[in-house]
């Protein structure tokens, strides 16, 4: 199952992160989680909103450049090797992370790990195979209660 992340490109530059955050939460976009990636000039700001299109939206309005990218999200125990069952469930098929992030929910209950892979249908196919929880736009807000 997957997920839509909100990608917005933004000069690396001090405050570049207050205008796109201002503009969901005067929208009523509820951001829950985000990544910050840098390069010399520009950032990419990766994000997973209470609704991603309204949130697209409200930042195409608002000037921003805006990419929504299917990614995967798992739910696993907040504890040492929630992790590894993720990435053990995964090894040996030919699935590369293109990039991963991840934050608890009920500190040492539950964890979401959000995912980009090179062969998402290859990687959800072994994550369910091993019992992996999903995560969908739908459940996002559930999900992390």
């Amino acid at each position: 199952m997957k997920i839509t992340q909100l990608s917005i490109f933004a000069e690396n530059a001090p405050g570049h992160i207050l205008a796109p955050c201002r503009v969901l939460s005067d929208a009523g976009v509820n951001i829950r989680a985000l990544c910050m990636a840098d390069a010399q000039e520009f950032g990419i700001l990766r994000l997973i909103v209470s609704d991603w299109q309204r949130g697209a939206k409200v930042l195409q309005e608002a000037g921003f450049s805006v990419k929504a990218t299917e990614v995967v999200a798992v739910r696993v125990p907040d504890s040492p090797g929630g992790m590894a069952l993720v990435l053990e469930a995964l090894q040996g098929a030919s699935v590369n992370i293109e990039y991963m992030y991840a934050f608890p929910f009920a500190r040492g209950e539950k964890a979401i790990l959000i995912f980009r892979f090179d062969s998402p249908a290859l990687a959800i196919a072994k994550l369910e195979a091993a019992g992996i929880s999903f995560i969908g736009n739908q459940d996002i807000d559930g999900a992390l209660e």
